[in-house]
């Protein structure tokens, strides 16, 4: 059984670059990733993985993540902050490899090459 996926991680400080890599998508590994408690925004074919308490702990704002959620087509209010894991859905709600458009999305936004 498969126990690893491709993310794409966007993190909310800019000298930091977007990357694709895989990781082990535990509960406990996205919350090292986003530096503490989760909450999951749903797009049509992936999540997004985000620290819920980003603004109350004053984590840097996360402007590349807010862009590319919207252009993948969710329209939110709110600011996010922190870093951003993007999975994409597997069967039966488990957590998958992100998917390439948002992937290829993400590279034409930011301009740079993320193959995996």
């Amino acid at each position: 059984m498969r126990t690893t996926c491709t993310a794409l991680i966007v993190p909310a400080r800019l000298s930091q670059p977007v990357r694709v890599e895989t990781i082990d998508p535990t509960l406990g590994e996205l919350q090292n990733l986003v530096e503490g408690n989760v909450e999951a925004i749903t797009g049509s074919d992936w999540h997004v993985y985000l620290n819920d308490e980003g603004n109350v702990i004053n984590l840097p704002g996360n402007g590349r993540a807010e862009v590319l959620i919207r252009e993948a087509g969710v329209y939110l209010e709110d600011t996010f902050n922190g870093t951003a894991v993007f999975l994409g859905h597997g069967r039966h709600s488990a957590r998958a490899d992100a998917p390439g458009h948002l992937i290829r999305l993400a590279e034409r936004l930011f301009d740079t090459a993320l193959a995996a």
